[in-house]
């Protein structure tokens, strides 16, 4: 297989669970990051290690939209071809109302949606050579929001929303899905998530335990493989969407 994927917030946690379950699968990788560059030529090493040459990385704050073009042609300059492009990168922060600012707004609308959106318009016509796909990560709390988090939520709401509308557009040539999350991985998050919370949380997992980024990849991969399937949302979540 000579497939190449792009992945935004490819160096650690969820991201670099996804590029390793991709490359070992046969995907060449373009690993994007923001700040986290010696995790991410870490990543690129241990998996060029494995195969010569088949991981390249470059570091973008995709909050630049303008810029955002450059992360689709470092992947034609080093592999020749894009053929899917998968949206991980995300911030993830509470807002309660009364408290959020503007800058708050763009932070997570940017991450979530404006650059995921504007990416898809950048990769789009070399994607459609290729018949390529688009991947998104949304979130189950889009239908049932988690306290404090309304602008992480509308962000998330609106990038379903993104990949339902882009599957019709973009439609025979590329095909958009989502994969929605539950608990996968506990984020960084200041304390939000307390040791009680995350014990109630874990306790209305049917399926008896949280995501690891394996879960989600697996998903990933699957949408990716699956020629008859867009504007998809597939939750990733252990069951736990069907009690909430």
């Amino acid at each position: 297989m000579n497939k190449v994927v792009l992945i935004t917030g490819g160096a650690k946690r969820v991201g670099a669970g996804i590029a390793r379950y991709l490359h070992a699968r046969g995907w060449r990788v373009l690993l994007h990051y923001r700040a986290s560059s010696a995790e991410a030529q870490a990543l690129a090493d241990e998996l060029n290690a494995l195969r010569a040459d088949s991981v390249a990385i470059y570091q973008l704050d995709l909050l630049q939209i303008e810029r955002l073009p450059e992360l689709v042609a470092a992947a034609i300059a080093q592999f020749g071809r894009l053929d899917a492009v998968i949206n991980n990168a995300s911030s993830f922060f509470p807002t309660p109302i009364g408290e959020f600012s503007e800058a708050a707004w763009t932070d997570l609308l940017g991450s979530n949606l404006k650059a995921p959106l504007f990416l898809a318009q950048a990769a789009c016509d070399e994607l459609k050579k290729t018949q390529g796909c688009i991947v998104s990560i949304a979130d189950i709390h889009v239908e049932r929001p988690f306290p404090l988090h309304t602008l992480y939520t509308v962000a998330k709401a609106g990038l379903v929303a993104m990949t339902k509308s882009l599957a019709r557009e973009l439609a025979p040539n590329v095909r958009v899905n989502a994969v929605a999350p539950g608990a996968n991985i506990w984020p960084d998050d200041g304390g939000i998530f307390t040791q009680e919370s995350r014990s109630q949380i874990l306790g209305s997992i049917p399926l008896g335990r949280i995501g690891r980024p394996d879960d989600l990849a697996q998903a990933i991969h699957f949408l990716l493989e699956a020629p008859y399937l867009t504007g998809v949302v597939l939750p990733v979540d252990g069951g736990r969407s069907v009690v909430l």
